[in-house]
């Protein structure tokens, strides 16, 4: 069930962020409002691939918020007891960054702030390292107008006064540029389990359909997952849902 460009195959990510060593989970991203579910991500990474996840979206929280990747170790050590494929991201800056992931084992390097702050730097390194090594992850909220906008600088900074650039020219950017791998979060819906956003999700895969988008927040139960498929995405990034319970890996399969 795994994909690795646009297609009708569909992927179950499970996601594993990490924060001082520990799963946790934020709401919203808010790094206030932390619920821990464990303090061996390994572990939990083998039980997901038993389960047969063939993918997995792991997030270094520590370096998303300063920068410098930490989970490489982690990383190595996930490759060596599974054979999950790993997408991850945290704290990219450069392309150094990028590289060093790729070389700790990583199988797709997910790019977040960085791709909205300086799109021209990331479409070059879709262009260096492969278009199936680089996921970028726009994270948008609509503002009071109703335009789909994307933070520059965290997700508290539209709340701040920072319209941030909108989510249609962002796309038709990455688009152009040859993106193959968008993972997309309504940040409203981001660990609050409300169901994802699936009109949001059927505009984006209109806009891009060379691209496989992935969707993440708010997705609660196997119905969701169904429902994100039927939108037009090619993955869905499972998160609180699998860690309390709402959701198996083996149900999100077989969706």
């Amino acid at each position: 069930m795994s994909v690795d460009s646009a297609s009708n195959d569909f992927t179950v990510y499970p996601a594993i962020d990490v924060r001082d060593g520990r799963v946790v989970r934020l709401r919203q991203g808010d790094y206030a409002q932390e619920t821990r579910y464990g303090d061996d991500p390994c572990t939990m990474a083998e039980a997901y691939a038993k389960a047969g996840a063939e993918w997995l979206h792991l997030v270094d929280l520590d370096a998303a918020r300063v920068g410098g990747y930490t989970l490489a170790p982690l990383l190595r050590t996930i490759k060596e007891r599974t054979s999950l494929r790993v997408q991850s991201g945290g704290g990219v800056r450069s392309a150094k960054d990028v590289e060093a992931m790729l070389v700790a084992g990583a199988d797709r390097v997910v790019v977040g702030s960085l791709a909205v702050r300086e799109s021209g730097t990331v479409a070059g390194w879709i262009a260096h390292f492969g278009a199936e090594r680089i996921a970028v992850a726009l994270d948008t909220r609509k503002d009071a107008n109703g335009w789909w906008r994307l933070p520059v600088h965290g997700w508290t900074e539209i709340d701040s006064g920072e319209a941030g650039p909108d989510l249609a020219s962002m796309l038709t950017f990455y688009n152009r540029a040859g993106l193959r791998h968008l993972l997309c979060t309504d940040i409203e819906r981001d660990g609050m389990l409300s169901g994802p956003n699936c009109a949001l999700y059927e505009r984006v895969c209109a806009v891009s359909q060379q691209v496989a988008v992935q969707a993440s927040g708010g997705v609660r139960n196997a119905d969701d997952v169904r429902a994100a498929r039927d939108a037009g995405c090619a993955g869905v990034v499972l998160g609180r849902a699998l860690l309390e319970g709402h959701v198996a890996v083996e149900e999100a399969l077989a969706c």
